[in-house]
């Protein structure tokens, strides 16, 4: 499967400043869910929109295109070329860790598990990690017009998945942002904010789960 391509043609008309300012503003959102974390991880990059913007001291991102991963990550960002399943990141590390919308493109349950073990092993005790993604529950009738969605999760399995790799699951949001940048979410700066800072909005608009648990 050719991702760039794939990739380029999904995002062909979205406006790359709303995604730039969308990301910006929740970047220091996730920054307080996650407790402020110092060494954060993102271990599915892509164009680094949310591990450029979060304002922690240590900031690493993991993505298997190297030229890619080099194009989008800022100056401060330690860039790691590799499968993610496998890469070769430190124990025990991290403070947080951010996994937006991955989960659903692996082969099956058993790879999420082994994902979400190994990202246990690299953060720290006491370490959060969120996770984000569409929520099959919701856009059951969309989730499969994306050529790498594979496996189906909800905000439940996910949950499952977590206290299963050995975290204490701390928070579960069913509904949280919109599926996509293709509509529904607010385009101004200051009426994002205030969306993230409105849980009951969430449910009205959200089709993405946010759970997040702590090691």
């Amino acid at each position: 499967m050719d991702l760039d391509r794939i990739y380029a043609y999904r995002f062909q008309g979205v406006d790359r400043a709303k995604r730039q300012m969308v990301w910006t503003e929740l970047a220091h959102f996730m920054y307080e869910q996650l407790g402020r974390p110092n060494v954060v991880l993102d271990p599915a990059a892509g164009m680094c929109e949310f591990i450029n913007h979060i304002p922690s001291q240590e900031k690493w991102a993991v993505d298997m295109n190297g030229p890619f991963l080099k194009e989008h990550a800022a100056p401060d960002v330690k860039q790691v070329v590799a499968d993610t399943l496998k890469a070769d990141l430190p124990k025990n590390h991290f403070d947080g860790v951010f996994v937006s919308n991955f989960l659903e493109h692996l082969n099956s349950q058993e790879e999420v598990a082994a994902f979400l073990t190994k990202i246990y092993s690299h953060l720290k005790p006491g370490g959060r990690v969120a996770v984000m993604g569409p929520n099959f529950k919701y856009v059951f009738k969309e989730y499969f017009d994306f050529a790498d969605h594979t496996v189906v999760l909800s905000e439940l399995g996910v949950a499952e998945h977590l206290y299963g790799a050995g975290f204490e699951v701390e928070r579960i949001v069913p509904r949280f942002l919109p599926l996509s940048f293709r509509g529904g979410l607010p385009v101004n700066r200051m009426l994002v904010r205030a969306f993230l800072a409105m849980p009951w909005a969430w449910r009205f608009f959200g089709k993405q789960f946010l759970v997040i648990g702590r090691k």
